[in-house]
């Protein structure tokens, strides 16, 4: 009989070469229970016109040490299997069938004090929207500690050093000073890595994040996959990242799951899902990713996304009331923008040497010319939505000039000739949830520009002008009569679009206007935009931390950072070869899109 010297080696997975009896032994051992796993699943929500399933025969498995992805529209029931996991179910929603194994024990089922052991202890949550996930009557370190203490039993100072840790961890600075903070002085995605921050002051085995990197730009939202990546490393930590960011699951997943009306169509590993894709929605769904690598004219879009909205309808503006604008005739240049510069206070105090000031805009230079589409792009924090502001009148600026087309905004707002000039401006933001009156009828709101500014003889008159805008965006007449809850967040925006176009405007600021939409909506959101702005020779300034989408939009874009901008340059020449260093480091987070198939972009 040979020795063990002389059998074959075997390799294992983990690279590790063995002799066969120890192979065998080690195949014959019992595997571990995966950390999470769902079987049969079904959520389902009693309404009185009948019960809706919202989630129906859900499979998934969760190893420790493995970023799993749900991507699909909204409405597929990404977050409702999240919630479910850890009973968070808005009533009357409830889990109808299937089980929810974690560690290998059955968590379904468990009372209401049970689970909240579980909950933060040993499942993390990530909730998508950081503005309710934060209390705004407590400090951000006060909620911190309120979690830290509960969830590891540290108290007092040393919850406000770990606390200090996380915020840290997850890319604020100045941490100390900043526990000190409300939530209402963050930006939108320094909330979100808060919101994050809160998710990991537990230690949990697995976190289920919706959505954790919506609101950041692409530096920070590195900064957040990275931390993600490392935990998964370093912990053998367990995620389920609900996104539509298909560049995020390209970045950071290890396999993936797609989900279209409450099922998963098509589920393995993230190489092959984004590369070779077999069920058509899949396909349908990274078709219309934009690219980073390349320019196109306009979005592949997914037709049955949006829930019955028509196709937009084109116009002849040269005979339409859209076209008959009072606003100032230009000169070639929509807008001007010179030294520019505007400062917060961040302390108060009586003394000037004593206060802390924040400069959010620092000797902004720019021209935007008439029919373009002017993009700018930087860091949460950069200065950039300031400026939008500054431009719409918003804010008013220390210093610094601001001419649009060509009458002077700034040194007498209230002159007629500034406020024809004003008129010609409108904004789109980027929230389509909250920037709706939720009170208001759809006619109303959009109505609101024409009647405020008085530029129809009628309400017969203003009905018409409305249903035509409605049309002319694809949401139909028929919409003016319902309210905003009634609508999907990509027909909300476009509702907020029309309600821009009704003043008649030449310029449009679009502010992250399709940061809160799936990749689909998004895609019909921007060709509406590119065919608005053909028909009615439209100015827009364009700001968004998706550089892809900044590719696809823009003739050409201003890298902004700490206020200042750093380089203003032609967009294919920017991404070609970006001459900052800030532009080079800017470009080269942008998360890998070398998975996706030729139906990508």
């Amino acid at each position: 009989m040979s020795g063990d010297g002389d059998l074959p080696p075997v390799m294992l997975p983990s690279g590790r070469t063995i002799r066969e009896p120890a192979a065998r032994a080690e195949a014959k051992a019992p595997a571990a229970p995966p950390l999470l796993e769902l079987r049969g699943l079904s959520v389902e929500f009693p309404t009185r016109r009948g019960t809706v399933e919202a989630a129906r025969n859900i499979n998934l498995v969760v190893n420790a040490g493995e970023v799993v992805g749900l991507v699909g529209e909204s409405g597929a029931g990404k977050s409702t299997i999240g919630n479910a996991v850890i009973d968070l179910l808005e009533r009357p929603g409830r889990v109808s069938a299937g089980s929810v194994r974690f560690e290998g024990e059955e968590i379904r089922g468990r009372t209401e004090a049970e689970m909240r052991r579980i909950r933060g202890d040993r499942i993390g949550m990530i909730f998508q929207d950081p503005q309710t996930s934060l209390n705004p009557l407590m400090t951000i370190g006060d909620q911190l500690a309120e979690t830290i203490a509960k969830t590891t039993g540290l108290r007092g100072p040393a919850a406000l050093a770990r606390a200090a840790e996380l915020l840290e961890q997850v890319g604020i600075g100045e941490a100390r000073a900043r526990l000190k903070s409300w939530p209402h002085e963050f930006s939108g995605g320094m909330r979100q890595r808060v919101v994050i921050a809160l998710a990991l002051a537990g230690d949990p085995d697995l976190i289920i994040a919706d959505e954790p990197t919506t609101a950041l730009d692409v530096s920070i939202q590195a900064q957040i996959l990275d931390l993600i990546k490392a935990l998964c490393r370093e912990r053998k930590l367990g995620v389920i990242i609900v996104t539509h960011d298909i560049g995020v699951i390209a970045e950071i997943a290890d396999r993936v799951a797609v989900m279209y009306r409450g099922e998963i169509v098509e589920e393995g590993p993230v190489a092959q899902i984004l590369g070779a894709p077999r069920h058509e929605y899949t396909k349908s769904l990274i078709a219309a990713v934009p690219r980073a690598d390349r320019k196109l004219h306009r979005f592949a879009s997914v037709d049955y996304i949006e829930g019955g909205a028509s196709a937009a309808r084109r116009i002849d503006i040269a005979n339409h009331w859209l076209g008959r604008s009072e606003s100032p005739k230009g000169t070639g240049v929509a807008v001007e923008i010179e030294h520019l510069n505007l400062s917060f206070v961040l302390q108060k105090a009586l003394l000037k040497k004593n206060r802390r000031m924040l400069k959010a805009v620092n000797d902004v230079s720019l021209t935007i010319r008439e029919g373009e589409t002017f993009g700018l792009v930087g860091e949460s924090g950069s200065g950039k939505s300031t400026v939008a502001r500054l431009l719409a009148g918003l804010y008013r600026p220390d210093s610094g000039m601001i001419r649009v087309l060509g009458q002077d905004v700034v040194t007498n707002p209230r002159a007629p000739e500034a406020r024809r000039a004003r008129r010609a401006l409108q904004m789109i933001f980027q929230d389509p949830y909250s920037s709706l009156n939720s009170r208001m009828k759809v006619l109303d709101i959009v109505a609101e520009p024409i009647r405020f500014y008085r530029t129809t003889g009628s309400e017969e008159e203003t009905r018409r002008i409305v249903a035509d805008l409605l049309d002319h965006v694809g949401l139909g007449a028929a919409a003016a009569l319902r309210y905003p809850h009634e609508f999907s967040g990509g027909q909300r925006q476009r509702i907020s679009i029309a309600r821009a176009l009704a003043s008649r405007p030449r310029i449009l600021i679009c502010d992250e206007p399709t940061s809160a939409l799936d990749v689909s909506v998004q895609a019909t959101i921007l060709n509406l935009l590119k065919d608005l702005q053909q028909e009615l020779g439209l100015t827009m300034l364009f700001i968004s931390h998706d550089l892809p989408v900044i590719r696809q939009m823009c003739d050409r874009v201003a890298v902004m950072r700490h206020g200042a901008i750093c380089e203003t340059a032609e967009t294919e020449r920017l991404f070609a070869a970006p001459q900052h260093d800030y532009s080079k480091h800017l470009l080269g987070l942008m998360p890998s899109m070398e998975l996706l198939g030729p139906t990508g972009l």
